[in-house]
């Protein structure tokens, strides 16, 4: 995106605390490399147990599904439907985070014996009453039991009209409840003020999965269903996919989810997600988390954002090798369809930004128009949110009626904020640092320059300037193929649980090359150690750089690149400074 002047280039640097004696301990008890040790000692590990938890948590450390208070309410009313035969409708978000945990939930009741269909709403519409549909849908095929995936907790009203009209309901969400929770058969939430279950960072997919254990477990110690009969791995691809693009915690729980789906995922048994890693260029069998987040989730997600979201389970569901390749490739098609959109509406929204740098003078973000597609908001928001580190509100209007994405940085939460100001809100939800609402037009003005004073009054300068955190300093030797080997120990990386960022000195031996007309290829040396160096998007830096013999200090996360068949470790660069010429 454009840098205007207004912005800094300058990230405060976090150094990392040294600990020297426990730094030794971990290396000395574990065996690990000592730079790894310090990462986890920047990390905050304070004693053995947590670290190896951290590194070491495998399937059985999965916490009992049976911790959610209302899980014994929610299995009973399931099993019930199965011995009646009832049809269940599973309704699930329309993002990948939703569509997966629908997907999962289908299958699997499905599997047991259930008779269960799946429902994604269209939220390109700006409908506030989209569990309506559902209702419509659910009578239709005759459904009297509808669980929701990654979403219900706020619909208290809907949820009345469904149980009046026949249909029982069961809330599976990881939302941030408000005061009036639904009334329903039972609700599935770790955020619900007094949960028991200790994990607050499960997903929506998470939750549907846990609801998945908790229905096994009490089939098998009933007798009802012999343990060999059903293996709930095979459904971790569709948890790691969902959390990974929710940007679920990687640590704890989630982390041991993520870890033992991408492994799921990597087997390839799932015909619609392997013909999708086709369409998105990725090895099947080496998928990181990465991948998922910037080539697969974008694909799902597109559906929800300008297409049939129905879809998206469609294809995860697909048994048939061809008719899954028709839908992954049109899923390629929205997206490329999705990135036009995306395109113009951010380049509406970077002129606004350049013709009116007084916005910068506040230390929040609200834009709004008429011009914007719904869908592609929630993008541009976390874009904008990340480049300028202030709270930014994006509203798309149609009709009277603005749809607004909100994403926010750690030092100011957004839920509070939504809560005083729900006056002139229609409706609201998400969690701290992502939530959407919905607005009447003629009160978005006022809600813009409440929302502006808040974050005035509460954050500083220094909250709305970049950080980098700083994991370890290293040196160039040390930077070998086994060192590289010992960091995925700490993979899956994620959400709160980034890649390690290191940081050394040396000298750069020529300036560094323009390439793909916005990124740096540096020429770095440190004591006869030669690295090359990736800076994405920083050639408007390099003015500083034109000198040779220059000693910079850079921040970078060493990777391997394979190139002709021929690996080598290459430094992505995150910042720099000057240090001397």
């Amino acid at each position: 995106m454009h840098q205007t002047s207004t912005q800094d280039d300058e990230a405060l640097w976090i150094y990392p605390q040294v600990e020297s004696q426990w730094n030794k301990t971990i290396i000395d008890e574990l065996s690990i490399h000592p730079v790894t040790a310090q990462v986890l000692v920047s990390r905050g590990f304070t004693n053995f147990d947590q670290i190896h938890d951290y590194l070491y948590a495998k399937l059985p450390n999965l916490l009992d599904p049976n911790l959610f208070p209302e899980m014994d309410k929610a299995v009973d009313r399931v099993l019930l439907a199965l011995k009646n035969k009832e049809t269940i409708l599973i309704y699930g978000d329309n993002d990948v985070d939703g569509i997966t945990g629908a997907t999962l939930l289908t299958e699997f009741l499905n599997y047991i014996g259930c008779k269960a269909l799946a429902y994604i709403p269209n939220r390109t519409s700006l409908s506030q009453s989209l569990m309506i549909d559902a209702l419509e849908y659910a009578s239709k095929h005759n459904c009297t039991l509808l669980i929701t995936v990654d979403c219900g907790i706020t619909a208290a009203e809907e949820i009345e009209q469904a149980v009046k009209k026949g249909v029982e309901v069961i809330v599976t969400d990881h939302h941030e409840p408000t005061d009036q929770l639904p009334h329903c058969s039972a609700t599935l939430n770790p955020k619900l003020k007094g949960s028991t279950y200790p994990n607050r960072d499960l997903t929506g997919v998470g939750v549907a999965f846990k609801l998945a254990h908790g229905i096994t477990n009490t089939l098998i110690t009933s007798g009802e269903m012999s343990p060999s009969k059903i293996d709930l791995k095979r459904y971790l691809d569709l948890v790691a996919l969902g959390t990974i693009a929710d940007m679920g915690s990687l640590l704890g729980e989630n982390r041991i989810l993520v870890r033992y789906g991408l492994r799921q995922m990597r087997l390839g048994q799932r015909i619609g997600l392997k013909k999708l890693f086709i369409v998105c260029e990725v090895n099947p069998t080496e998928v990181t988390t990465l991948d998922i987040a910037s080539k697969l989730a974008p694909r799902l997600n597109s559906l929800g954002r300008i297409a049939d979201p129905n879809k998206g389970v469609e294809l995860l569901l697909k048994e048939d090798a061809d008719e899954a390749e028709i839908l992954a490739t049109e899923l390629d098609l929205n997206n490329i369809e999705r990135q036009k959109i995306e395109r113009k509406d951010s380049e509406d929204v970077e002129n606004y930004i350049e013709k009116n740098p007084q916005i910068f003078k506040h230390r929040a973000i609200l834009l709004y128009s008429n011009k914007w597609h719904p869908g592609i908001i929630p993008i541009i928001t976390a874009r904008i949110a990340k480049q300028y580190n202030r709270p930014t509100v994006i509203i798309a209007i149609d009709q009277g009626l603005g749809k607004g994405s909100i994403r926010t940085i750690p030092e100011f939460p957004i839920l509070p904020v939504l809560r005083e100001n729900a006056d002139l809100l229609e409706n609201f939800g998400g969690h701290d640092f992502a939530a959407g609402l919905t607005i009447k037009h003629e009160n978005i003005e006022a809600f813009r320059r409440r929302f502006i004073s808040s974050a005035d009054k509460i954050l500083g300068e220094q909250d709305i300037q970049s950080k980098l955190q700083l994991d370890a300093k290293i040196d160039f030797g040390e930077l070998t193929f086994d060192f590289m080997e010992s960091l995925n120990l700490l993979e899956p990386f994620g959400n709160e649980n980034p890649p390690p960022i290191f940081y050394a000195d040396a000298h750069q031996t020529w300036p560094p090359k323009i390439v793909g007309k916005s990124h740096l290829k540096f020429y770095l040396e440190q004591k006869e150690r030669m690295l090359e160096g990736i800076a994405f998007n920083m050639a408007h830096r390099r003015p500083q750089l034109l000198r040779k013999n220059l000693l910079l200090r850079v921040a970078f996360t060493p990777q391997i690149n394979t190139f002709l068949n021929k690996s080598s470790i290459q430094l992505q660069i995150r910042d720099f400074k000057v240090l001397e010429d």
